[in-house]
């Protein structure tokens, strides 16, 4: 009986004010707010600066962070759901649903696309990382990455706001 009633709830309440979402959707929240810029200078880094292995390390350490958290906010979705968090919103009933199967459409993509183009690199180019016959190609997929991972921070960030401040 009691294991059932904490399926229903939260492991840990949620700290962004005015949000009845739990620890792990605040987190990958803020985490997305902070991964953008980060995304941003490491495409500054390479183009700009030419510095590749600063832009390997970046790039890399992005990804593990990445893998980290959407595991861990993927078994917290698993294990204590969101719907009830999100059944007091006004748009649960009408547009939320909708806005999270565009979210989903980028996450899912950008995921395969990010583990594309850092499988890719990681297999064609030397470490430390020079420019090679690869080079278009990862510029043309790893384009189309941070494009989506865009589109993911929006969408992500719009279904949080409909579904757990709203």
């Amino acid at each position: 009986m009691h294991m059932i009633a904490a399926q229903s709830k939260v492991l840990i309440d949620g700290f962004i004010p005015g949000s009845r979402a739990s620890f792990m959707l605040d987190a990958v929240v803020v985490g997305m707010v902070v991964i953008m810029p980060v995304l941003a200078w490491s495409i500054h880094v390479v183009r700009r600066r030419k510095n590749y292995a600063l832009h390997r390390k970046i790039q890399l350490t992005l990804g593990v962070v990445l893998l980290i958290v959407v595991s861990l906010f993927e078994i917290d979705v698993r294990i204590y759901g969101w719907r009830h968090l999100a059944e007091p919103s006004p748009y649960y009933e009408t547009s939320l649903f909708p806005v999270l199967y565009v979210h989903l459409f980028f996450s899912v993509t950008t995921t395969l696309l990010w583990v594309y183009t850092i499988v890719g690199a990681v297999r064609r180019f030397d470490n430390p990382p020079v420019p090679n016959q690869y080079s278009s190609h990862h510029r043309r997929v790893a384009w189309a990455s941070a494009i989506f991972m865009a589109c993911t921070a929006v969408t992500g960030w719009t279904f949080y706001w409909m579904a757990f401040v709203a």
